[in-house]
């Protein structure tokens, strides 16, 4: 069959990636790709979020498969389209999508539910938000209620940030229609990690959990990012928190989807856990893959990944038939100079193939753009390399070995990616 994968990001490199090893696919097309995808698969410049174009596409190339990367076309409803055209999409729908397209709709959702949560409070009036705020207290964090590419959450550490923060969204607008209603909710305290679950809307199927890094800089400083790295698996998620996360998280937001509105939920439900004195609480829900989570634990799957799509798609997912390998890896994210603020594009970059042909390390094109036969940055997050190894330790090494083979003008990474594993594994 052929399949159609949708985005531009690290994420999708690594979704053409897998995908490229089933006996089941004749040909990819990336829309709109990068150029780690044209090296497997067709790029055809349509925008993720151009619904219509992206339709039209998947009917003229005759595609089995539809892979949907990026949140924003499925809280578009592509899924939906699809259907409407009897082509399998691998991503929920937009009534499903919801659960990150409206932060205050997943809120609600999850008390439903009875999950573990923060408590939070929304509104609309930037007075009655500040309010709300320090009824919270400090820290606390603000968050916008719809899709903000990432950049909608902030943690305040006093009200007049809070303020600044709030007026940011109610006031000035920064966030367009995303940022009309605010999430104010309360500061939770202990360790983050990415629980990331295939379902068809009844089985759930747990991938390798893994853990990202946010800030841009060592020992988690800095402002926040998209992820500067990630490792899988995370010994945080110890394997009675993931059977915690299956009866507790997922299967009663599964249930209580169901009966809200009777939405069947297929693709790929990832939950953001902060591990608190208390107990697991979820900060998130995520309706796709992370980036850079993906990139650690696409290679981890232990399984022709288009199978497994199909299965969920047709809601007959066996998780058995979704086998994680032994070992670990680690994904370094290499970035533009100045990101996550404003960055340069167009720098050549260099040794590419060098670390490309490395044992045990995998590139993955996040920005990077194809000009005049030369691979150049086009994003704030250009690269994301990934180490194979027995355990965590090796496949950390792995990774930085093949980042410190390539170069291009202003390149940064964090080089302390793993840093809280090695910690408890009693590593430097």
């Amino acid at each position: 069959m052929k399949v159609l994968v949708v985005g531009s990001g690290g994420r999708e490199h690594a979704l053409v990636w897998k995908i490229a090893q089933s006996p089941l696919v004749s040909a990819i097309v990336a829309a709109p790709g990068n150029a780690g995808t044209a090296r497997i698969a067709r790029n055809v410049r349509v925008a993720a979020d151009d619904v219509d174009s992206l339709v039209r596409l998947a009917g003229e190339e005759e595609c089995g498969l539809v892979v949907v990367g990026p949140e924003v076309p499925l809280a578009l409803g592509i899924t939906d389209r699809l259907a409407e055209l009897g082509v399998p999409v691998f991503g929920p729908t937009r009534a499903a999508a919801r659960v990150e397209a409206s932060k205050s709709f997943a809120k609600d959702l999850m008390l439903r539910a009875g999950v573990p949560t923060a408590r939070s409070w929304t509104a609309d009036d930037p007075d009655e938000a500040v309010s709300r705020a320090r009824e919270a207290g400090f820290p606390v964090v603000i968050k916008a209620d719809g899709l903000a590419a990432g950049k909608g959450v902030v943690i305040a550490g006093d009200e007049t940030e809070a303020e600044a923060a709030i007026a940011d969204a109610l006031i000035r607008g920064r966030f367009g229609p995303s940022g009309d209603v605010v999430l104010i909710e309360e500061h939770l305290t202990g360790e983050e990690a990415s629980v990331l679950a295939l379902t068809d809307g009844e089985n759930v199927a747990f991938l390798a959990p893994s853990q990202d890094h946010k800030r841009a800089q060592d020992g988690d400083a800095g402002p926040n990012t998209g992820g500067m790295g990630a490792y899988a698996p995370a010994p945080v998620v110890t394997p009675d928190l993931v059977e915690f996360a299956r009866s507790a998280v997922f299967e009663p937001t599964l249930s209580a989807l169901r009966e809200l509105d009777g939405t069947i939920y297929r693709g790929v439900l990832y939950a953001g856990l902060m591990i608190t004195p208390e107990g697991p609480k979820v900060l998130e829900f995520n309706c796709r893959l992370g980036d850079p989570e993906a990139q650690a634990v696409l290679p981890l799957l232990d399984a022709d990944i288009v199978e497994v799509m199909m299965a969920t798609t047709r809601g007959e997912l066996d998780p058995a038939s979704v086998p994680t390998r032994a070992g670990a890896a680690a994904c370094v994210v290499v970035a533009s100079e100045g990101y996550p603020g404003p960055y340069e594009k167009g720098k050549a970059i260099a040794g590419l193939d060098t670390a490309s042909s490395m044992d045990d390390v995998i590139v993955f094109h996040a920005g990077t753009a194809d000009r005049d036969g030369e691979v150049v940055t086009s994003g704030g997050r250009v690269l994301g390399v990934t180490g194979l190894g027995s355990d965590l330790a090796s496949a950390i090494e792995r990774a930085y070995v093949g980042v410190r083979a390539i170069r291009f003008d202003g390149a940064t990474y964090r080089t302390d990616i793993g840093h809280r594993a090695l910690r408890k594994c009693g590593m430097p």
